[in-house]
């Protein structure tokens, strides 16, 4: 009796800080296919919701004294447009809407997913590779039709001794293939770490004695998640306007 009961507790504290990530199906419960609705399905569809509503719907009326949404609008419009305009120059601007694009919602699709009971999209690698692979397609078809066959000058570091430029080509090649890998798992791992860790001290809420310094870890942890959520848009962002650099500028 002893046993069960102390198993019974043991059984209460139990919690999986990893079952927040699990995709489901919007309606019953059956086996997901690829047209399923899921809960990825509606935070994405939400994401651009929110992307819409920010950039068209508050600068609709373009208010000379501007609104709260349309001020945030224009700051991240600036913000994205300096950027890519001290990255990679005058030229690289017409390819601000695809940048902007990015930015917004990976911005969006993270900060929606601080909102309680809701589902962070960036943390699955089946949202974030498909963007990484977009970025280094994009780039690697712009290089060659920008540059030619100049464009394996990125490949092939002219400022080194001679002998040793084979061995920096090949350290040049595999890092750059290693780009997409390196892209999408910073976003979705660091979303979902911290995603996790929020949930590993709500779990010991739980437990009366130490319930105020887990509610006090979670309040940090959440200010943190929230600037962490911005960083990862703005790094992935400015990771894309450097690839995006050396598309349209190759050489060493």
């Amino acid at each position: 009796m002893a046993t069960e009961t102390t198993a019974a507790e043991g059984s209460s504290l139990v919690f999986h800080p990893m079952d927040q990530f699990i995709v489901k199906p919007l309606f019953g419960d059956g086996a997901i296919a690829w047209y399923t609705p899921t809960n990825v399905t509606l935070w994405l569809f939400l994401a651009i919701a929110a992307i819409f509503a920010l950039l068209v719907l508050s600068t609709s009326k373009r208010a000379i004294v501007p609104t709260r949404m349309q001020s945030v609008a224009e700051l991240a419009y600036g913000f994205i447009y300096k950027m890519l305009e001290d990255i990679c120059g005058k030229e690289g601007v017409k390819y601000f809407p695809y940048v902007m694009t990015l930015f917004m919602f990976i911005v969006c699709a993270n900060f929606l997913g601080m909102l309680p009971m809701s589902f962070t999209t960036t943390s699955h690698f089946a949202v974030t590779i498909p963007l990484a692979l977009a970025v280094f397609l994009t780039v690697t078809v712009l290089g060659f039709v920008k540059n030619g066959a100049s464009f394996l000058g990125l490949f092939w570091v002219s400022s080194a001794p001679l002998a040793l430029r084979p061995v920096l080509a090949i350290i040049e090649l595999i890092s750059y293939f290693v780009r997409p890998v390196s892209h999408s798992i910073r976003l979705a791992g660091n979303v979902m770490a911290g995603h996790a860790v929020i949930k590993v001290f709500a779990g010991f809420a739980a437990i009366a004695v130490i319930s105020p310094v887990s509610v006090l870890a979670i309040t940090a942890m959440y200010g943190l998640e929230v600037l962490v959520s911005f960083i990862q848009a703005y790094v992935f962002t400015i990771l894309t306007c450097v690839y995006l650099k050396d598309a349209l500028h190759p050489s060493h």
